[in-house]
């Protein structure tokens, strides 16, 4: 099985040098969450934008993507930030999986995307 994969959804793949979280189905592109990581401690990792091509919509894509985006946060130790709206609605959906950030990794998400508006 291919990294990120789970067996009944989409192939994902961590394309950190550039900030994207990439789904595909059938070696085909679906979906992508974009996103960075905080300069500063807790160098919380932090999703901006989540978007799914129309031909994959209503799959679970998305959903996949922001669990995939919250085990890579949790393997590499750090809170997961969810600043994308749809990142944030399925977050509070599955509190078992995606703990929610201390606000002050929150307040420097915001900060660092504030300061840096082309990370997205």
């Amino acid at each position: 099985m291919a990294e990120g994969q789970r067996p009944d959804g989409p192939v994902i793949r961590d394309v950190r040098e550039n900030g994207r979280l990439e789904a595909y189905v059938d070696d085909v592109f679906a979906g992508v969450i974009v996103y960075f990581a905080l300069d500063e401690a807790p160098h919380a990792l932090v999703a901006v934008h989540t978007v799914v091509d129309a031909d994959h919509e209503g799959r679970g894509i998305a959903g996949a993507l922001v669990r995939e985006f919250y085990a890579i946060a949790a393997r590499a130790g750090v809170p997961a930030v969810p600043l994308c709206p749809y990142a944030a609605r399925w977050a509070a959906r599955h509190p078992d999986v995606a703990p929610p950030a201390a606000p002050e990794a929150v307040r420097a998400a915001e900060r660092q995307l504030a300061a840096t508006p082309g990370l997205w």
